[in-house]
């Protein structure tokens, strides 16, 4: 008999949760998700509704309402997919069988609400999705299943999510239920030997230093990428740097004989910046008060700035 399944998602990875559940048979009986705004319409509540299932979009998951409505549909399981609001533990223990939540990383590693970003930031070689029974922890819940992913020297955090963590992830949460319907699914305990826990990424973590390795330069700038930006001063602005790559062997030789910071090339090929060790090279880049990234080198020459001039003071 197909499980009755409550979905709390949103986006596009909770858009493939519910059309791989349907398209196996399930009965999705409600999905919840984030109210929509004029700006961008949550991609699961417009999947839903196409879909002829309730959709329901309260500001929060936290009011007893909720939890009483969840409890009037009789769920077997709760499935959270792509979940940035909190979910309490009252709602989470409603359905017969339990909650399980999709986390983007290989647990018990990189626990937390930014683990793409921290595993590119630390240069993980590595990293994977996870599927887990939620309990009262943040992302400490036994373990239904995992894959691993390989990181690229070059991923940035938002090619890594859409091209592999997505797909794999949302194919593991199918799996996860089919595992739960034949009654075979494991809850293996986190080995807390192994745990981190980072914060969000936010701005307090992005400002770039040029006097760190280059490698470390370049992590933290695909970490930050798209959000919310790894950031550095140029001149009187603050500008917002993307596409980063390792830059080749000539520009790490002439980046030993400059200071941290120094612009070595801004052309065609993009924008060269000098670290310790190395220089990184950026293809796109934006000033703070604007909303589009363009060509890094156009953005620099826009601000009268090029070789030779300095970034970060």
């Amino acid at each position: 008999m197909a499980l009755r399944i409550v979905v709390i998602g949103q986006a596009a990875f909770g858009e493939q949760v519910l059309t791989g559940l349907l398209a196996r048979g399930h009965d999705v009986v409600a999905v919840y998700c984030p109210p929509d705004t004029p700006a961008r319409p949550d991609a699961l509540a417009a999947a839903t509704r196409a879909a002829s299932v309730s959709c329901r979009q309260p500001p929060s998951y936290k009011p007893e309402l909720v939890r009483a409505e969840v409890a009037a549909l009789a769920p077997d399981l709760l499935i959270l997919a792509y979940v940035t609001q909190i979910v309490p533990l009252a709602l989470a223990e409603v359905p017969r069988l339990g909650s399980i939540c999709f986390h983007p990383s290989l647990l018990p590693r990189h626990r937390g609400g930014s683990a793409i970003n921290w595993a590119l930031i630390e240069g993980d070689h590595e990293t994977g999705v996870s599927v887990f029974w939620v309990d009262a922890g943040i992302d400490t819940g036994p373990l239904l299943a995992q894959r691993r992913i390989p990181i690229d020297a070059d991923d940035s955090a938002g090619a890594l999510y859409y091209a592999r963590i997505v797909p794999a992830g949302v194919a593991l949460v199918l799996e996860s239920v089919a595992l739960i319907e034949e009654g075979t699914a494991p809850r293996l305990v986190q080995d807390e030997r192994y745990a981190t826990y980072e914060p969000l990424c936010r701005d307090v973590h992005a400002r770039i230093d040029w006097s760190r390795p280059a490698a470390k330069v370049h992590d933290l700038i695909r970490g930050c990428d798209p959000q919310p930006g790894a950031f550095t001063i140029a001149g009187t602005s603050q500008l917002r740097l993307y596409d980063s790559r390792r830059a080749d062997a000539a520009a790490t030789a002439d980046a030993a004989a400059t200071a941290p910071g120094a612009i070595l090339a801004c052309d065609a090929g993009g924008l060269v910046v000098a670290a310790a060790g190395g220089a990184v090279r950026l293809g796109k880049a934006r000033l703070e008060e604007t909303r589009d990234k363009k060509p890094a080198a156009e953005v620099i020459a826009a601000l009268g700035r090029g070789v030779g001039d300095h970034l970060g003071v």
